[in-house]
């Protein structure tokens, strides 16, 4: 019973898990670019 419960669960585990990194990396990608383009327009 256990067996067949871990196979589903662990599929759907790793797609969440997929899914918490691509957010993870899609926010760094943003603020990495908020900080170039900051660095671009900066005017002293």
């Amino acid at each position: 019973m256990e067996m067949k419960m871990a196979k589903g669960s662990e599929k759907r585990l790793s797609c969440r898990r997929l899914g918490r990194f691509l957010k993870e990396q899609r926010g760094r990608l943003y603020i990495m670019r908020r900080c170039v383009v900051m660095l671009l327009c900066w005017h002293d």
